[in-house]
């Protein structure tokens, strides 16, 4: 038995991230002491046979396919958003008009006047926002943040950035609500957690230089015809940060092979760092204080040193998974919506991301570099 008050969850949309979601609910409440017992409320899908269908396999008390009717249940204190992209801003807004605190999957919005508007009314509703970037909860993030703040690579002199993987990689793959010129694009959906990555280790991007690339240009409709595909498939930018250093950003959807890649290099005077999702439980570190012949990249491996890793084992080298940094993810929102510090990635930051994949494609069309 617990004596501490209940936060109760609505979630829209039991896809891939609704499931990724979930299971971060569920593990934050086992692995954390979070202010709150978090009750799995409702979730809706597109029909009543998938929210009900859901709904038991998830654990919720109860399903809707009509998502508002969780908006005006005065039980529900979070409205938690993986739908598509295109439907994030209605439901935000109508959520945030509700009094609900609004859990949105990335990217914000498919346009950065649409994320302005419900940044605006989150923040004049005094709602707790967050936006799902929960590769930014790895440990080996904090760590190699906390690294280059330390003076450990001396001073900072470029960056390379890359998200890649290969679900649009068959050109006979249908057209989806992804190739919907609402829905982003490459550079929107997978680039945003390149450039999210980039101002967490870095900080601000100043100036870009983009090139944006639509190398399948039709789909199979699935009516037996073909649609054209105006998204990108590829997004590229070179950037400048405003410490000085340049470097270069790119998501890409079609690269054959790639299932998860999350790859940053940092290059400093003294050392650098480099990492990638494919292996996230290390992180390998060069100094140039080593002695000559005995220089090389070594591999940090995460441990219980790299809060929070201890809270979910105690052993190092034993790993922690994706859905783990989900459930760091949650369980700083939760903390958040307590009073307890400030959201992680909060719609204002989601905003930034979408500002820079705007200025990114407008780079790309003018051919030019583009003040951030």
């Amino acid at each position: 038995m617990t004596d501490k008050k209940t936060l109760s969850i609505g979630l829209i949309g039991s896809g891939f991230m609704g499931k990724a979601h979930v299971f971060g609910f569920a593990t934050a409440q086992k692995v954390f002491d979070l202010p709150f017992q978090i009750r799995l409320h409702t979730v809706a899908d597109i029909t009543d046979e998938a929210a009900a269908k859901a709904a038991h396999e998830f654990g919720f008390e109860h399903a809707t396919s009509n998502w508002r009717d969780m908006l005006t249940n005065p039980e529900i204190d979070v409205i938690d958003i993986t739908a598509p992209n295109a439907l994030h801003k209605q439901m935000a807004l109508e959520a945030i008009a509700a009094g609900k605190h609004v859990y949105c999957e990335k990217p914000l919005a498919p346009l950065a006047a649409d994320a302005l508007e419900m940044t605006k009314a989150a923040e004049a509703a005094g709602v707790k926002t967050q936006v799902g970037f929960n590769y930014l909860c790895n440990p080996l993030f904090r760590l190699a943040k906390e690294m280059i703040e330390g003076g450990e690579l001396g001073e900072i002199r470029s960056y390379r950035g890359l998200h890649a993987e290969d679900y649009m990689s068959d050109a006979q793959g249908p057209y989806t609500f992804r190739h919907d010129p609402e829905g982003g694009g490459a550079l929107a959906d997978l680039g945003s957690h390149a450039l999210a990555t980039a101002e967490y280790l870095l900080g601000p991007i100043t100036k870009v230089l983009g090139d944006c690339v639509t190398a399948i240009t039709e789909r199979p409709d699935g009516k037996g015809g073909h649609k054209a595909i105006e998204v990108d498939d590829i997004g590229r930018a070179f950037v400048r940060f405003a410490n000085g250093a340049s470097g270069s950003i790119e998501g890409n959807w079609i690269a054959t092979g790639r299932k998860m890649q999350h790859d940053f290099e940092v290059h400093g005077a003294k050392g650098a760092l480099c990492f990638s999702q494919e292996r996230f439980n290390e992180l390998h570190f060069y100094s140039n204080d080593d002695k000559p012949g005995r220089r090389g990249f070594r591999r940090i491996e995460a441990a219980p040193e790299h809060p929070p890793y201890g809270n979910f084992c105690v052993a190092p080298g034993h790993q922690i998974g994706f859905n783990d940094l989900k459930a760091i993810e949650v369980a700083g929102y939760v903390n958040a919506i307590a009073g307890n510090g400030s959201e992680l990635f909060s719609f204002r930051d989601g905003l930034r991301i979408q500002d820079l994949v705007e200025k990114i494609h407008k780079s790309s069309t003018e051919g030019r570099w583009i003040d951030v």
